[in-house]
């Protein structure tokens, strides 16, 4: 394997483990800051059920973005560097979308830094199939 791709792999690892520590992080954040002010509000129940579902699913969301890059990424298929950056790119656009919608904030600059790892991972991939 040449330099190239083993640093593509070294940003699809970060940029995976990024994306499993802000799930970790918006999930714990849920139910220790959110839930509980969500109870409290006077929202209908069945809307702050669907907002937790909502919540959890952002989460589980980015773990499956994170596994699926981190599978082309590490492996020999052929579409590896779409797959990576097709990762990257819904990523980046998901981390784009929520600064427009809910201004700056740390979550947005987090997701958006794995967003960018992933995909910086994705372009440093040849195009040509190399063993490792």
């Amino acid at each position: 394997m040449n330099g190239r791709n083993k640093a593509a792999r070294a940003f699809v690892i970060l940029g995976s483990l990024v994306l499993f520590a802000s799930a970790a992080i918006h999930s714990a954040a849920g139910f220790k800051v959110g839930f509980p002010a969500l109870s409290a509000s006077n929202l209908a129940p069945q809307l702050q059920t669907g907002f937790r579902v909502v919540f959890l699913s952002v989460a589980w969301h980015w773990v499956v973005v994170a596994v699926v890059a981190l599978l082309a990424g590490l492996s020999q298929m052929s579409l590896r560097r779409i797959l990576v950056l097709w990762c990257g790119l819904a990523v980046l656009f998901e981390a784009a979308a929520g600064a427009a919608m809910m201004g700056l904030f740390i979550g947005n600059e987090i997701i958006g830094t794995g967003g960018l790892l992933l995909f910086c991972g994705g372009l440093l991939f040849d195009q040509s199939r190399v063993q490792a």
